[in-house]
């Protein structure tokens, strides 16, 4: 049951959400790190019971994120392969929220939007609530972000869901695109790089956002500093296509100089990486 905002139930319900998600960010973590681990190492690290530790791993080996072992877990090896959507939701969490903060104060009201897939465009769905603009989401997530938002004109490009990343796809969501003109598309690439543009996993992907970038005005990409200097398996477009590049990586980083060698515009944005 939805409790009222600002209940004693909803603040409770708040507080053991976010303990869910720090607890499951912890497991992650410890797996990563140890590549095997114990379900009572797991209770004792996060102070609960080993069978809430059992449906945590549950949970999260049905996310893709690790694979349940007896008796605890194990990392899965990744490879250029797109990490599951649900891992990558527990990571950078500081820095995305940073980046979508920068991008809202880049964007004026009554703009018309194409807003990516990906777990740093759900953080910027997050803030763009409650502004006055239209907004075509690129994925479910990003959907369910701004739906219920009274103030958002929203657009959905419509056709397949892809699995997993439940990003629209197909040639109905290409032509739905190509059909009007945007004032600005946010970019969410999983790799940018001075010589090879920005890229994507999954070829679908990539040609979902070139038809986006065909009927956008400016291209703004939004890249965490992990994913600069990578190159992943689909061409998007050249770097010379991005108006701007917002990311948290530090001014001085190497692909930061080499982009802003060939013209490219970077706004760097400073992260609180302390909690």
């Amino acid at each position: 049951m939805n409790q009222p905002k600002g209940s004693f139930a909803h603040l409770v319900c708040l507080n053991w959400q976010m303990d869910i998600a720090h607890r499951h960010k912890t497991i992650v973590e410890t797996v990563a790190d140890r590549a095997r681990v114990t379900v009572a190492e797991l209770a004792a690290l996060t102070q609960c019971s080993e069978m809430t530790i059992r449906r945590d791993l549950e949970s999260l080996e049905s996310a893709g994120v690790l694979r349940r072992v007896h008796g605890g877990a194990e990392r899965i090896p990744l490879s250029a392969i797109e990490p599951p959507y649900a891992l990558r939701a527990l990571s950078n969490t500081e820095a995305k929220r940073a980046l979508a903060r920068a991008c809202s104060d880049l964007l004026a009201d009554g703009e018309s939007v194409v807003l990516d897939a990906g777990t740093t465009a759900v953080q910027i769905a997050k803030v763009l609530r409650g502004r006055r603009m239209t907004i075509a989401p690129l994925s479910v997530q990003v959907l369910c972000e701004i739906a219920s938002d009274p103030t958002t004109s929203l657009l959905v490009p419509g056709g397949s869901v892809r699995p997993g990343e439940q990003t629209f796809v197909g040639e109905p969501a290409e032509q739905a695109l190509g059909a009007v003109r945007f004032d600005t598309l946010i970019l969410a690439c999983c790799g940018l790089d001075a010589e090879a543009g920005a890229t994507t996993h999954h070829l679908d992907d990539a040609r979902v956002k070139r038809a986006a970038l065909a009927s956008a005005t400016r291209v703004m990409a939004v890249v965490t500093a992990d994913k600069l200097g990578k190159i992943a398996f689909g061409k998007v477009c050249s770097p010379q296509r991005l108006d701007l590049v917002v990311t948290d990586a530090p001014a001085t980083a190497q692909p930061i100089k080499a982009l802003r060698a060939i013209g490219v515009q970077v706004c760097t944005v400073p992260v609180n990486r302390e909690s």
